[in-house]
This record gives C-alpha cells, structure tokens and sequence, in this order.
C-alpha cells in the first residue's frame, strides 16, 4: 500500500498530460466565479437576443425570461436593457433582495424589495394562452428569478468559495486517477488479447483461419479495446466536468446543461451518420460501377495493346494513353454524380474546400497540365515509340519509357535522361528507327575527303567499311551520298541499317563502323582532314599497318588503338 501510494505521488508530482488537461480546466473553473462575483456589481444581466428572435434576460448565465412582446413602445431588447439596468440596481443597494410576483390582470410584475424589476405579458409566453398556463409561466419565471439570486448570493460567499473549490480539487483527483486506471486496463487488456490470439493453435479449420489473419485481428481487437477505452474516458470526463462546474454558482447552469449538451451531440452525430447512409451507399454503388467499367475498358485496351485484339480506330501505340484518358473521364463522371449525395456536400464549409482545392489548382498545375497535354500529343501523334532510337535536340539516345509528363531515354553511355514532354513537342526529333524493321536501327556517319580523291573510291572504302561491320545488313544494301561540295572538301555519308547481330544499343554498332572507317582508310593511305581540311600536308596523315595493335588484330578487331 505504501509503495501504492509513493507511485501515486510520483505520478502526480511528473503531471502528465491528463492531469495538466484537468488542472487547466479546474483553474478556470476557480477564476470565473471569482471574477463573475467582481462583476456582479457592475453588469448582472447578460446580452439581450436580437429583437427578431426575443430578447432573453441572464443573470450569472442563469436565464431568467426571454422578452417577445413590446410593451408601452419598448421593443423586446429595450426591455431587457431596461430590466437588467433595475436588477442591477436591486442587487447593488443590498437589503433581503426579496422577491415579489404580483398579478396584475394580463401580465404579472416582479418586484425585489419593493423595487419593480419588469413586467411579464402573455405574449411573451404564448400570446393566446389561458390564464392558467400563464399563471404556470409566471411561476416558472417566478423560480428562476429566485434561483438566480440565491446563486448570487452563493457567489459572493467565500465559505461557498472555498468548499466549491476543495470538492472540485478532489473531483479532479479522482477523475485522473479513474483516467489512469483506465488507460492502464486498456493496455494490459490488450496484451491479453493479443497474447490470447497467439496462443490459438493453428491446426484445424478455425486455427488455419486465424493464422491467416492474425495480424488483421490483432489491430482489430486493438482498435475495439481503444474505441471503448476512450468511450469511458469520455463518460468520466463528462462526469467530472458536470460535478465541477455545479459547484460554483456562476458556472452551474453550464453543468446543468452538460451532460444534456454531450447527449445532443451524440444524437446528432448518430442521426448525421445514419441520415448519410443512403446517400454513402449511393455513391459507392455509383464508385462500384466507374471501376466495373474502368476495368473492363482497360482489359479491352490491353488486349489491343498486346495485339490480341484489333480496333479500326485504335492501334497499339495508342492504346495506353486511351486507357488513362477514359480512366480519367470515367472517374471524374462518378465524382460528379456521386458529389450530391456525399455528407456534407451542400455545407458551406465543404463548399469553401473545392473552391478553393479548385483555386490552388488552377493557379499551381498549369506547367502540370501543359506536360500532361504535350505528353498525349506524343502518345497520339506517334512521334515516339518505346524502343525506337531518336535524337531530340542534343540528346540521343533509346526511348524506354514514354510518360504523361516525361519522356525517358538510353543514351548508351551508361545514362538515363528524363526530357520533359513540352520539351520534346517543341523540339525536331529524328527517329532512326521508324523506316526500319524488326527493331533495328538506321546507321549514319559522314567523312570530309579532298576532291584529290576520286568519289568512286571513297564510296568503295566506305561501302568496304560496312560490308566488315557485323551489325550492318546486306538486304537492304547500304549506300554512299555526297552531301555538300565544300570550299575545300566534299563531305560523304554512309547510310546503313543494322541486323540481327548488332548491338542493342546504337552507341555501340557506330563505334564498330567507325573502327572499320578508319581501317579501310588508312589502309588506302587516304587521309581524313574532317572538318577543318584546307591542303595536303607534307606527310599523309595517316596510321600504318605496323603501329597498329597486333593483339588486335590476333582477335580479328580491325579497330586501331585507342
């Protein structure tokens, strides 16, 4: 028990989070009563209710009538000013304060010590009640009236003080200590569940099941234990604030109101969660149906994707941005339908939100949106293909990926370049791979040869150099073409297309079919002055056999050292 109570003090002493919680709230509970009784001299009445829905008189946030009636030419919030001013005044110049009802015909006069406070009628309470239901409205008034005082009484009494706030003290003890437990059973209870789950055997039909999914149970029996947890730590809570707040005058028709203030909001919470079924199930079924026909919509495209299924008005290049385009259509169509029968679709709040998701969306995703329009130009346009070989400005290289927003390329040196698709739409893009077959590739270079040279040779030195690179196919025949006759030299392009046995990556099948250029031309003792070719020099430039690398040329690689 003394180890008990030694842990209680330690637990109290470190204030944790709950108990700094109730402390706040105590302490503010102890400062209104205080200062409500400073300001009872000065202004005992409260606010009066706009005119259009009655003017209500308050005394320590007790209510005492509400004024619906104008009387003598005093509008209903008149009357409330006028009536708080004379309660003031009764309650100021000391005295019993007691308390008179006089009937007076249709309306009844209230009166502390001889002092008339305000007049009642029965268009205040009804208009066309009887007399007897206006005689119970009088005295119902008649009893708040009296309530009011004798709290105000109660307000100004420092033993009333004093006792409020050492019950509240000991309210508050209690209440965290509840709270403490609480939570303690919560995680002790949970342990035992879990440890319960573990112990279950796996054999049998019930067992398999469990082990299956004994990791969804657990965080479901976790989720239970914690749901009920707070559940009670929501009653204490309630009931400690009602007992609290009762004990000083000042706040108690706040705890008379309370427990009813919780009850009416778990009521409406309940009555808003089950108003909003029919509309929640209509807009699942409305979901339900946008991915039925999303999926089949994207079962059909990957199929025409694959070529197992053909289209007069699709093909396969364009079938995978078709499939996000109706994706997306499909998608925004169910949101628009569903949107009506959301919870909280026709608040003002809810309103604010998309307005403004909207606002921020327009403002920030345009470079978003002009990416995401560029890309499906590409798609539609057929400009690229996955797989084909391009050159897009300065880059060069394998398209592997084509995106809504970025284009990403191979270029063959060990690198991976992403181009955004506004880009690539505003750039010229040479395709090498769109004329030819089978996945190859087209194979360009160009010399520059002094016009000593004879044309025939050159082209029969370069047509030497393909027929030796492996890559280069024979069925379409490579050709020569002369392409400028310059100032001083003429410029000559290979063009070949690549086979089977060349590399995947361009890169590679151009470095063979330079290696073998360069063979075939020092060979021939031509020399290449590329770009810069203005005379002959003194000595060729150009390699001999001898300095080449004889390892090299032991594995039959024509290509000179580098």
């Amino acid at each position: 028990m003394l180890d008990f109570f030694r842990s209680l003090t330690r637990r109290l002493t470190t204030a944790p989070r709950v108990w700094v919680g109730l402390f706040v709230v105590q302490a503010a509970l102890l400062c209104a009563p205080i200062t409500a009784s400073a300001q009872a001299q000065v202004l005992p009445g409260g606010n009066p209710i706009p005119a259009e829905q009655g003017a209500a008189l308050y005394l320590h946030n007790r209510l005492i009538v509400t004024f619906h009636a104008e009387l003598v030419g005093d509008k209903p919030a008149e009357r409330a000013r006028m009536a708080s001013l004379a309660l003031q005044t009764a309650l100021a110049n000391g005295g019993r304060h007691e308390l008179k009802r006089v009937p007076l015909g249709d309306s009844v006069r209230f009166d502390i010590d001889d002092q008339v406070i305000f007049y009642l009628v029965k268009d205040d309470v009804g208009g066309s009640q009887s007399a007897g239901l206006f005689e119970l409205a009088s005295q119902k008034v008649d009893q708040r009236l009296a309530l009011a005082i004798q709290e105000y009484h109660e307000a100004k009494d420092p033993k009333q003080l004093a006792f409020a706030t050492v019950y509240v003290i000991a309210a508050s003890l209690v209440g965290w200590l509840l709270l403490h437990l609480l939570f303690i059973g919560r995680r002790r209870l949970t342990l035992h569940a879990h440890a319960a789950l573990s112990r279950t055997p796996n054999t049998g039909p019930s067992g398999s099941v469990l082990a299956a999914y004994a990791d969804g149970i657990k965080t479901a029996s976790r989720w239970v234990v914690n749901a009920l947890a707070w559940a009670a730590a929501l009653v204490v809570i309630d009931l400690w604030a009602t007992f609290s707040l009762r004990q000083f005058a000042f706040t108690r028709p706040w705890g008379e109101r309370a427990t009813e203030w919780l009850l009416e909001v778990i009521q409406q919470f309940s009555l808003g969660i089950l108003q909003a079924i029919p509309g929640l199930l209509t807009a699942v079924l409305i979901f339900a149906l946008a991915r039925m026909v999303s999926k089949a919509g994207a079962l059909l495209l990957d199929k025409v994707e694959k070529g197992e299924f053909q289209l007069n008005w699709l093909d396969r290049d364009t079938a995978e941005p078709t499939r996000r385009l109706g994706a997306l259509v499909i998608w925004l169509f169910a949101l628009a339908i569903a949107y009506p029968y959301l919870p909280g679709s026709n608040s003002e709040s809810f309103k604010g939100v998309t307005v403004l998701a909207g606002l921020m969306l327009s403002l920030g995703a345009s470079n978003v949106v002009g990416q995401a329009l560029a890309g499906l130009s590409l798609m539609y346009s057929r400009a690229l293909r996955v797989g084909e070989y391009v050159k897009v400005g300065e880059t060069e290289g394998t398209v592997v990926g084509l995106g809504m927003f970025t284009t990403r390329v191979h270029t063959g040196m060990g690198e991976e370049i992403n181009l955004p698709n506004t880009v690539v739409f505003s750039q010229p893009i040479r395709n090498f791979s769109r004329l030819v077959q089978d996945g190859n590739f087209m194979l360009h270079t160009g010399v520059t040869i002094g016009y000593a040279t004879p044309w025939r040779q050159v082209h029969a030195m370069l047509m030497e150099a393909a027929t030796r690179t492996p890559g280069v196919a024979t069925d379409p025949k490579p050709y020569v073409v002369q392409t400028a006759l310059s100032d001083f030299y003429v410029e000559y392009r290979l063009c070949a297309q690549s086979n089977k046995n060349a590399p995947s990556r361009r890169v590679e099948a151009m470095n063979q079919l330079h290696a073998n250029v360069l063979d075939v031309f020092n060979e021939q003792g031509v020399q290449i002055m590329s770009p810069h070719y203005m005379a002959d020099p003194p000595q060729p430039q150009i390699v001999p056999p001898g300095a080449w690398s004889s390892q090299a040329q032991e594995k039959g690689d024509s290509r000179p050292p580098t």
